[in-house]
């Protein structure tokens, strides 16, 4: 049975490997392995504006976890296929925000999102990653449409969208929360290829 909120999906999602990276279902011995990376301040500048520690680094994991227990699907850690280093994640949510700005009838959404360390900017690998997402989210999910968030002070994020084929829709502003102050997001949107007209 489909639980409560979430999409209806042809089968489970599983680990995936690309050209450069494998990117595997995120289980709760990976807090070690991301701290490294969530502690930069730049994985976290948008949209909290600093890096995380390792107690919300793991509260972060277990949600990860939980969202795939729930829904079938969820954030792939990110190790690179030439000596397995950890560079960050990638892959599908369902975050609590879409539901402030997305009319019901596109409820539940699915967005695709990647967070990598610095240090591995510019390497393409966010792109190869959520190409796979992308492809994985038609081909295995068959979700019929697929979103994306970035903040819209957040070029680098919109690039990548922009490189997988996603067309921008319209600025929305995210109420402010207890982590972060009110930001406007640009609102990305692809479609499984020939249900766009549908």
């Amino acid at each position: 049975m489909t639980p409560t909120g979430s999409p209806r999906i042809a089968a489970p999602l599983g680990e995936v490997l690309t050209d450069r990276l494998r990117l595997a279902r995120v289980q709760p011995s990976d807090t070690q392995a991301l701290a490294p990376v969530f502690a930069q301040p730049a994985v976290w500048e948008f949209p909290f504006g600093g890096a995380m520690d390792e107690q919300w680094t793991a509260g972060f994991v277990d949600r990860a976890v939980d969202h795939w227990q729930q829904h079938g699907f969820g954030l792939w850690i990110a190790r690179t296929l030439s000596n397995d280093e950890t560079i960050g994640y990638l892959g599908l949510s369902m975050p609590p925000f879409l539901a402030e700005i997305l009319p019901p009838a596109r409820m539940p959404a699915v967005e695709i999102g990647w967070r990598l360390h610095p240090d591995h900017w510019g390497n393409g690998y966010a792109t190869e990653g959520a190409h796979a997402a992308l492809r994985e989210a038609f081909e295995t999910l068959q979700l019929r449409e697929i979103c994306s968030a970035p903040q819209s002070n957040n070029p680098r994020s919109a690039r990548v969208a922009q490189r997988i084929g996603m067309h921008h829709e319209r600025t929305v502003t995210l109420a402010p929360t207890t982590a972060r102050e009110a930001v406007d997001v640009d609102l990305y949107w692809i479609a499984r290829r020939g249900l766009a007209n549908s």
